[in-house]
């Protein structure tokens, strides 16, 4: 037996070899035919990379230069989710209306818009107005580096050769006329997509939408006017209500996206190295999607982990000697700018008393079954003119003032070189040190550790540089009321000595440098659950920085506080290991219920007669949920009975009744995690949210201590998959959002949550010890076995063994090996 294995294991070793002298002899990147000077041609020919598949179809990319990997892993993304690549790409050319129609929806990937139409008014501007080449063509570290050019020319080279090679059975995208190759700038402005979508990409609609007054007699709206002194000016508008709007707005509890991760220091440690958990809650359908990989180019980069799709890097991950992840930061992105008007002309604005002419931005965009739509947009020497930010906040344009949205992240194409740089790293100084360099990222923070037990939080994010000195200074009535409330900034475009100015570490004009950023590290622990920096560790709080980056001393969500309880007890404990952040992982504990579900039992079989009025005002038999209530177990575990009855019931409540009503001990800055607390059980919508609950359960002949995963669920090939996990409402760690459909059984599939999730830690060796989970699994064609794979384990609440060493890669029982290559 010993010698069949150690044979076995030899002849491993020499294909391994072998594979690596394939790759040696691929010619190396700057023999390779270059980009044409416009960047649309991604290869000459002659590009290729070794890819080694292990479980799961995870992709180990092989190649001799940045080039070659992109190449790599272009084609494998291809592989697996051409049709979710292409539809983006459609929508970063401003072609969605020209295929699917003006007012179909978009996915939501890469903005926050709902109508085709506004999509490409404004993508297909950013592509005519050249904005994209523009920071191509800028020199680093203010621009994209030479390697990442390379890297992106090789991701479009090698997707193109997929598409030539291979047929297209995905029936999502199988014979449309809308899937076609690609250059470097598609990949590029899919990259400043992402860049911009907590903050341009979060106003399109207002941007695509704003056009000057009209004057009276039907005049070009350029045509000198005077101003009507009947006409309401803008700031005179609530300012209460414009707070809680940007309030609301710029809430990363509302978003979509979120993330926890957290650090261990080796203090608390069996091994005495680092620990991450990282734990991304991204939405489970379309172009927002992770997508796992191992990029290796011998002796200068050997990473592993999730790439957003279209991306040419790895965007949180690890390597043998760091482990990193992001969290949605409370940054707020973006900033505007109040213009004074001219009181001859709506389109030009004064500087200093001196006017300046906005620019038109005409943008033409064709549409399926109809004539092409024209616009014009307006921008400033700040940004765009932009008429909202969202339903509740409009910004009117009048005959006096109009706003223009200044977002830092619209020149920023440095993202995926932010993502090299940290792929490279060797320790958490190594993680900060790379933050400082690229200065790319948009909207994260960064939770790092690493080998000697370091850890690492940081908000090094690109903001706009807005001091708290220089909002007192310089905002207007609007921003008085919305800075302090949502650190949204509106100053006076008039004045010059309002300009933002630049720190001297910051790459680009007009932002922080990473200097400003809060930053803890070595702490025991820092975690991060989207709230601000304050608590990354509860026992070292941060404090001092500017109200942009984030509230201080204000309530946290039950996430983070749930968080913290669980992290800082963890760490107290100590000699922890990759398992307990596993157990972690699936806890699945509700803060929301151990704080207040027995309260809500007590309350309920307080009701006289076990009756409740519903909304509707009928009376309601609540008394089976009592005991319901009572007999929870507080998670939100497949098999846990009581955990959809409290659900639907504490959305009711907490939709309905304000903090100060709900809990009878209120927030206190001094005890942050503990408050608040005590449900009040005298709250008037108690009643009401159990007997809504309960009829609406029993109306959908749903049993009220079912099992949470026979009514949580996601099907895929036929076949029904329970899953564990709890809202945002809840507090839970393992966050899963789904949309109620009582007519399909309850929560029938999962629109965001957990996503990208990695376990890592050292134990001494040469390989990190790590293990991974794509909860939705590699390929969103469900005809491929990638398809439901990882989805099915991650109902089972298991793992994938992260293969990250050659030896576990070329042992791997599932190893397939193929070479691909442009055909010349």
């Amino acid at each position: 037996m010993h010698r069949r294995t150690r044979s076995a294991l030899r002849r491993v070793a020499l294909a391994g070899a072998a594979l690596l002298a394939a790759a040696a002899a691929v010619p190396p990147a700057h023999a390779q035919a270059r980009a044409a000077p416009d960047g649309r041609t991604p290869s000459g020919g002659g590009l290729s990379a070794v890819v080694r598949y292990t479980e799961n179809g995870i992709p180990h990319i092989l190649g001799r230069g940045y080039a070659q990997v992109g190449f790599g892993t272009g084609w494998a993304q291809a592989a697996d989710q051409v049709c979710v690549l292409a539809d983006g790409f459609v929508t970063v050319s401003g072609e969605r209306s020209r295929w699917f129609g003006q007012d179909a929806a978009t996915d939501g990937s890469l903005s926050s818009l709902t109508r085709n139409l506004s999509s490409d008014l404004y993508f297909k501007g950013v592509r005519e107005s050249g904005t994209v080449e523009r920071l191509l063509a800028a020199p680093a570290p203010a621009g994209p580096s030479k390697d990442l050019k390379e890297l992106m020319r090789g991701w479009a080279a090698g997707y193109n050769a997929w598409l030539a090679q291979n047929k297209v059975t995905d029936p999502a995208c199988k014979g449309a006329a809308w899937l076609r190759p690609v250059t470097t700038v598609d990949v590029a402005a899919r990259g400043f997509a992402i860049a911009v979508l907590g903050g341009e990409g979060r106003g399109i609609d207002g941007i695509t939408g704003a056009q000057p007054p009209a004057p009276a007699g039907g005049a070009s709206p350029a045509a000198p006017q005077e101003a009507d002194p009947r006409e309401a000016d803008p700031r005179e508008a609530d300012p209460a209500a414009a707070a809680q709007a940007a309030r609301e707005f710029f809430d990363t509890s509302r978003y979509d996206m979120g993330s926890n991760a957290v650090a261990f220091a080796g203090s608390t440690t069996a091994s005495g190295r680092g620990l991450l958990l990282g734990n991304p809650h991204y939405p489970w359908q379309g172009g927002r999607r992770f997508w796992q990989s191992q990029q290796t180019i011998p002796g200068e980069l050997n990473v592993s982990g999730g790439s957003l799709l279209g991306m040419p890097a790895v965007s949180i991950g690890f390597n043998e000697k760091v482990a990193w992840s992001h969290t949605v930061a409370t940054g707020t992105p973006v900033n505007l700018h109040e213009l004074t008007l001219d009181p001859a002309d709506p389109t030009a604005y004064l500087v200093d008393g001196v006017p300046h002419t906005m620019t038109r931005r005409t943008v033409t965009v064709p549409v399926a079954g109809g004539d092409p739509v024209t616009r014009t947009q307006w921008w400033t020497r700040y940004g765009p003119v932009v008429t909202s930010l969202g339903a509740g906040l409009p910004l009117p344009w009048t005959a006096r003032s109009a706003y223009a949205l200044n977002d830092p992240n619209a020149s920023n194409l440095r993202g995926s070189d932010t993502a090299l740089a940290l792929g490279k790293a060797r320790s958490v100084a190594g993680i900060q040190d790379a933050l400082a360099r690229t200065q790319g990222l948009p909207w994260v923070n960064t939770v790092a550790a690493d080998s000697a037990g370091g850890t690492l939080f940081t908000q090094t994010q690109v903001l706009p540089r807005i001091t708290d000195e220089l909002a007192a200074r310089c905002s207007t009535p609007l921003g008085r009321a919305v800075y302090p409330a949502s650190g949204l900034a509106v100053l006076d475009g008039a004045r010059g000595d309002c300009a933002l100015g630049s720190d001297a570490d910051a790459v680009q004009p007009g932002v922080f440098g990473p200097g400003k950023a809060p930053t803890l590290r070595d702490a025991p622990y820092a975690e991060n659950s989207n709230d601000s920096a304050w608590l990354a560790n509860a026992d070292r709080p941060l404090t001092g920085y500017e109200r942009i980056w984030g509230n201080v001393a204000t309530p946290r969500s039950l996430r983070t506080r749930g968080a913290v309880e669980d992290v800082s007890a963890m760490a107290g404990k100590g000699r922890l290991t990759v398992a307990d952040l596993q157990e972690l992982q699936f806890a699945n504990r509700a803060p929301a219920g151990d704080l207040a579900a027995a309260d809500a039992a007590r309350a309920c079989s307080a009701l006289p007669g076990g009756t409740a009025t519903a909304a509707d005002g009928s009376a309601v038999d609540v008394s089976a949920a009592c005991a319901v209530l009572a007999g929870w177990d507080r998670t939100t575990d497949a098999g846990s009975r009581g955990a959809l009855l409290f659900d639907r019931f504490w959305r009711r409540l907490t939709a309905s009744t304000p903090a100060a009503d709900l809990w009878l001990v209120p927030f206190s800055a001094a005890d942050p995690v503990r408050t608040p607390r005590t449900l009040n059980r005298e709250a008037p919508g108690i009643g009401r949210a159990l007997a809504d609950t309960v009829a609406e359960l029993r109306a959908a002949g749903i049993a009220l201590d079912a099992p949470l995963g026979e009514h949580q669920f996601v099907v895929r090939g036929g076949r029904k998959l329970p899953v564990g996990g709890g809202t945002e409402a809840l507090g839970v760690w393992n966050k899963v959002e789904a949309r109620w459909n009582a007519a399909a059984g309850g929560y029938p599939d999962v629109a965001n949550g957990s996503s990208h999730i990695q376990a890592v830690g050292w134990d001494g060796s040469s390989c990190p010890v790590a293990r991974t989970l794509l909860t939705y699994g590699q390929s969103s064609n469900p005809g491929s076995p990638y398809y439901a794979d990882q989805t099915r384990l991650f109902s089972e609440e298991r793992w994938v063994r992260a293969r990250f060493c050659e030896r576990d890669i070329l042992t791997s029982p599932q190893l397939k090996v193929v070479l691909v290559r442009e055909r010349r």
